[in-house]
């Protein structure tokens, strides 16, 4: 299965290279200490614009999700239906990620339901963070 597989820049190269390790890391704001996710070069809280990288410890709860049927992504077609769902993490709830669930049956998206981080190898050496329903 083809999966698209992100390409770093100079921006979000440590964000990837945390993946890589198996770890999640995100912005933390040095002026006013607010997380942010995705990379971006301006904190939307202060305005600031010097960040660090804080790890996190990838616990959450699924907020919304969807099911889908008929993808245009390439690399999507061949694992249709697929479910998607917007992560919120435990940490901060401010921080939300897109995961497909692996590991639930597509069109059941328990809504509330705890997760956890996992990686999946989308290359040699190349990994996604992703997001596994608790049982």
């Amino acid at each position: 299965m083809a999966r698209p597989i992100p390409v770093p820049n100079d921006f979000n190269k440590p964000f990837w290279d945390a993946v890589n390790e198996r770890k999640l890391k995100v912005q933390k704001c040095t002026t006013c200490g607010r997380l942010g996710y995705p990379p971006r070069r301006t904190c939307d809280k202060c305005g600031g614009t010097t960040f660090e990288w804080h790890q996190v410890q990838g616990k959450g709860h699924v907020d919304v999700g969807f099911t889908i049927r008929d993808s245009r992504i390439k690399g999507f077609r061949e694992m249709q239906p697929i479910n998607f769902a917007i992560i919120t993490l435990d940490e901060d709830p401010g921080l939300n990620f897109l995961s497909n669930l692996p590991g639930t049956p597509a069109g059941t998206i328990p809504l509330g339901a705890p997760v956890e981080l996992i990686f999946e190898e989308v290359a040699p050496g190349r990994l996604l963070h992703e997001w596994r329903v608790i049982k």
